[in-house]
């Protein structure tokens, strides 16, 4: 087994590398990160020295492989499947790569902004970022209700990198700012992919960890809202 993957399991990024690998059954050897174990991430920095997770290890091809886009696209390069994650065709593959993008910048990262600035020290919360970004989730539920529809994936017809992407951003997205009546494109759309079997294994593989999460109501198997 020449893949090893360093990650945690309820860390959203790290759903979109092991939701491509669990879509074509491909042999890997997990190895969760613990941050609050000093020689656990002592050697995680000492394997990638930005400490951003997750980080994938060809030890076939003597590759160090970081970002959780950069990972699925080296697997459909260096890894194939059944399940291709970015078209051949130039016309799809844009698109497919743009709702990689949409993801991580319009749902990922406000998310995260909520969810870090509960951790922050007392007095020293971002009142007004929070704010900010819970509008710019909605700004990206409307976008993205208004193109959801037939077909059941978001960019090319078929399970791409964009639903590798989509999944964790939406389904955290969701339980920080959740989905309304206005986005039920959307809501059906998270339903999919939470049904879809390589991200219900996510799912329940990260279920021992959802009591950490540091915001109410914690995440759920069963879809909110």
């Amino acid at each position: 087994m020449s893949l090893t993957l360093h990650f945690h399991p309820l860390a959203s990024y790290c759903w979109k590398a092991l939701i491509a690998l669990y879509e074509n059954n491909t042999p890997f050897q997990p190895v969760v990160v613990d941050f609050g174990n000093p020689a656990s991430a002592a050697r995680f920095r000492a394997l990638w020295p930005l400490a951003k997770m997750p980080v994938l290890v060809d030890s076939a091809r003597g590759e160090t492989v970081a970002e959780a886009t950069v990972v699925v696209e080296y697997l459909d390069a260096f890894h194939q499947g059944p399940v291709r994650f970015v078209p051949a065709d130039p016309a799809l593959a844009w698109k497919v790569r743009f709702w990689d993008r949409f993801s991580d910048n319009y749902l990922q990262e406000p998310m995260q902004k909520i969810v870090l600035d509960t951790l922050r020290p007392q007095g020293s919360g971002d009142a007004f970022g929070v704010a900010q970004a819970r509008k710019a989730i909605v700004q990206a539920y409307d976008y993205l209700e208004s193109r959801l529809g037939e077909p059941n994936w978001i960019a090319c017809g078929a399970f791409s990198l964009g639903d590798c992407s989509a999944a964790p951003a939406l389904f955290y997205a969701n339980v920080v700012e959740p989905l309304t009546t206005r986005h039920p494109q959307a809501r059906a759309y998270l339903g999919r992919l939470m049904a879809r079997p390589s991200f219900s294994r996510v799912l329940e593989e990260a279920e021992p960890f959802f009591g950490s999460f540091p915001l109410n109501p914690k995440p759920s198997r069963k879809l909110q809202g």
